[in-house]
C-alpha cells in the first residue's frame, strides 16, 4: 500500500528495496516507469491533475528529499527513508552493467547527455549505452523512435518536472524500452556538470540548501519547499 502525501502515494520501501523492484520491472515484460518526487513535485501535481495522475501511474513513486519524508511523517504515515533519484539511478546502472544491459539518456543541454554517456560507460564497465538525445526537442515520434530503434532496455529521462513523467506517461510502451526512470537534472550530475551536494550537507537534510547556495536563481523553485509544509500541516488538521 502506498503512502498518500497530499495526493502523491508514494511506495514505502528502502533503496535496497526500490533496487530489487526496479530490476524486476526491468525484467519484466511492457513497459514500466518510475518517478522521484520531491515536495516541488507534489505541489506541481496539487495544481494539475494531469501531472498527478502522470506520477501516481508510474510503477515506483520514490520520495527523492528529506522534505517528503518529513511531510509523511507530521502526517503519522511515515516512510522508510528517502530514496533520491540520483541514488537509485546509480544503483539501476551498476546493476545494469553487471548484466551487460543498455541504457539511453534523454535531456538535459546539447553535449551533456554524451558526456554523462561517456562517464557512466567509464565507471561502469559492462554497461551498453544505446544512445543519447538532448532535452530540446519539439516532437516526441522521432525522439522514441529512435529509442525503439536503440533497442535499450532502460531510459533515463530528464526533462524535468513534470515534463518527464507526463513523456514517460505517453511514450513509454512506444519506446520498447522495459523500464523508464524520471530523474531531473541527475545527467548534468553524471556528466560533471553540477556537483552534487557533499555527504554531509545530504546526511542532515540540507542538500536543497547547498544548490540553493550554488544556484541562488532557485529561490523561486525553492519557496514551494515551506508551501509544502504549509498544507502538509492543513492536512494535519484536517485529519
Amino acid at each position: 500500500m502506498r503512502i498518500d502525501v497530499l495526493g502523491v502515494g508514494f511506495d514505502n520501501l528502502t533503496m535496497e528495496e526500490a533496487v530489487e523492484q526496479g530490476m524486476l520491472l526491468l525484467h519484466s515484460e511492457g513497459a514500466h516507469y518510475v518517478v522521484t518526487p520531491n515536495p516541488e513535485i507534489v505541489e506541481v501535481c496539487r495544481e494539475s491533475r494531469e501531472a498527478m495522475t502522470a506520477v501516481n501511474g508510474a510503477d515506483l513513486v520514490l520520495p527523492d528529499g528529506i522534505g517528503v519524508i518529513k511531510g509523511a511523517a507530521m502526517l503519522g504515515t511515515p516512510l522508510k527513508e528517502k530514496t533520491p533519484g540520483i541514488e537509485f539511478a546509480a544503483h539501476i546502472v551498476e546493476r545494469m552493467a553487471r548484466e551487460g544491459l543498455s541504457l539511453y539518456l534523454l535531456g538535459a543541454k546539447p553535449g551533456v547527455a554524451e558526456q554523462a554517456a561517456k562517464n557512466l560507460a567509464a565507471r561502469y564497465p559492462g554497461l551498453k549505452i544505446a544512445g543519447t538525445h538532448d532535452g530540446y526537442f519539439k516532437d516526441d515520434g522521432p525522439v522514441v523512435e529512435e529509442i525503439r530503434q536503440s533497442g535499450a532496455d532502460c531510459v533515463f529521462v530528464c526533462l524535468g518536472a513534470p515534463k518527464q513523467e507526463l513523456w514517460m506517461a505517453k511514450n513509454g510502451p512506444a519506446t520498447g524500452a522495459h523500464l523508464l526512470c524520471g530523474l531531473g537534472g541527475s545527467l548534468d550530475v553524471f556528466a560533471g556538470v553540477v556537483e552534487r551536494a557533499p555527504k554531509f550537507w545530504s546526511d542532515h537534510g540540507l542538500e536543497w540548501f547547498y544548490r540553493l547556495c550554488k544556484e541562488p536563481k532557485r529561490i523561486g523553485r525553492m519557496m514551494k519547499l515551506p508551501l509544502f509544509l504549509v498544507h502538509v500541516k492543513q492536512e494535519k488538521r484536517k485529519k
